[in-house]
């Protein structure tokens, strides 16, 4: 997939930024992409899949930027170019040091600013979403309110955000239990998440092609956070995709099997009008989406 040509704005970008965090182990990078003009710009916090960084999601990020939204990506400590494995003590704990990541980012918001020469002053720091790709799909939705069950099915703790007003959720892992492949159960125990509290709005977005390897289920299982949460929410089915959805975490990266330029061009529109309805009601960008053939859209 090429880089696009064209955005309606200009857009800067600026990594690493550094943020100390001792009890991390590691101090959290971020990267920063936002519209080089405009104020009172909405935030999306994003959090990225297994072992991808603040590098990736480009066709995601660029396309929110230029239109309109600053988007901060923290590298979470799964990231490869980190190379922290299993021996690390911390391993185990990942899944909820991803969380408290985002966390921090919100609470830096204004350190972050400073940081980016021309940023400071120009973020609107009272619209605030989260947003996530696949293992950073269930980071988000813990700010959502998603909790995840211990081995007796018990919620664990609440880390939901009350600053995060809206979530976009995309290709999002499902429940646990017996849903899970043997291999994911013994990997990846975390992957239990309760959506019963997940109270804020949020997209799902999921591929009906989307046949992880750490399910029994299938494809649907992706759709959990949708039907297992409360409304409001709202589910965009990609005709055809795959766990990139078409190619959403890369210009030309490797690992997309499903690539489609016209896939990944929906889920841009799509994202980027919910948010703007979203953060404002009177928008109706929402309501005039039409996936198409390539989609199916349900709200409830």
């Amino acid at each position: 997939m090429s880089i696009p040509q064209h955005l309606p704005n200009p857009v800067l970008s600026v990594r690493p930024v550094v943020l100390p965090a001792p009890a991390r182990g590691t101090d959290l990078q971020v990267r920063i992409t936002a519209p080089t003009s405009g104020t009172g710009l909405p935030i999306i916090v994003f959090a990225h899949g297994f072992g991808a960084d603040m590098d990736r999601y480009a066709p995601l990020v660029d396309h929110w930027a230029g239109h309109g939204f600053a988007v901060i990506q923290p590298t979470h400590l799964d990231a490869r170019t980190l190379a922290i494995g299993p021996d690390d003590p911390r391993y185990p704990e990942i899944w909820r040091i991803r969380v408290t990541d985002l966390t921090q980012v919100i609470d830096s918001l204004k350190t972050i600013e400073a940081a980016v020469p021309g940023l400071d002053g120009r973020l609107d720091h009272q619209r605030i979403a989260v947003a996530g790709h696949s293992w950073g799909g269930q980071t988000a939705s813990m700010l959502l309110g998603a909790r995840v069950l211990d081995a007796d099915g018990v919620p664990g703790e609440d880390m939901t955000d009350p600053r995060v007003t809206v979530g976009v959720l995309l290709a999002t892992t499902g429940t646990g239990g017996t849903d899970l492949s043997p291999f994911a159960a013994e990997h990846f125990p975390f992957m239990s998440p309760d959506f019963a509290d997940m109270t804020t709005p949020a997209l799902i977005v999921a591929g009906d092609q989307d046949d992880s390897p750490l399910s029994v289920r299938g494809p649907d299982w992706f759709t959990d956070p949708y039907h297992l949460s409360p409304a409001p929410k709202s589910l965009l089915t990609v005709v055809g995709g795959e766990h990139s959805l078409g190619g959403v975490s890369g210009y030309g990266v490797t690992e997309t099997t499903d690539e489609s330029p016209e896939r990944v061009a929906l889920i841009q529109r799509a994202t980027t009008a919910y948010l703007h309805s979203a953060f404002n009601p009177q928008d109706p960008a929402w309501s005039t989406v039409d996936p198409g053939p390539l989609g199916q859209i349900e709200s409830r």
